[in-house]
């Protein structure tokens, strides 16, 4: 059991290292298109109006019958903060991409995703468990930060 529980973590670990790869392709995609429409709003719609309609597909296909969508009208606010959230960073990093550099844009990316997910922890903001702050977890993040730098710098 244990051999399989091991395999089990490796394919979601690679599957999460293949999600930061495409990360790292989509943003000059986006920056391509962004050259080609003429503004980074309209790459930035053009990428979300293609993922929403793959979400769709896949969404009516894999779970059609337990999508509750007659709730949709009910959720808080705070809970469309995801979408604003996606649509703010693909158009930064479709603009900056150019301009720093894909390497860059994801390492400075990733620190401040460290950062935000500490305080996050630390403080149990969104329904998240608590998980303190220790030096440990902060130098991690000091460590982020330079990693990011160098990439950008060195």
């Amino acid at each position: 059991m244990g051999k399989l529980m091991s395999l089990h973590a490796l394919g979601l670990a690679t599957l999460a290292l293949l999600a930061g790869a495409m990360i790292s392709v989509q943003a000059p995609v986006n920056a391509l298109a962004a050259a080609k429409l003429g503004h980074p709003l309209g790459a930035a719609t053009l990428s979300f109006v293609v993922g929403t309609l793959c979400l769709l597909v896949v969404t009516l296909v894999v779970a059609r019958e337990q999508v509750a969508w007659s709730g949709v009208a009910s959720l808080p606010p705070l809970l469309y903060l995801g979408g604003v959230l996606g649509a703010i960073f693909v158009t930064i990093s479709l603009v900056l991409t150019p301009v720093l550099g894909i390497g860059a844009v994801i390492a400075l990316a990733i620190a401040g995703q460290v950062i935000a997910s500490l305080a996050l922890d630390h403080y149990g903001l969104l329904g998240l468990a608590v998980r303190e702050l220790t030096l440990g977890r902060a130098t991690g993040a000091v460590l982020a930060v330079l990693g990011a730098l160098m990439v950008r710098f060195l």
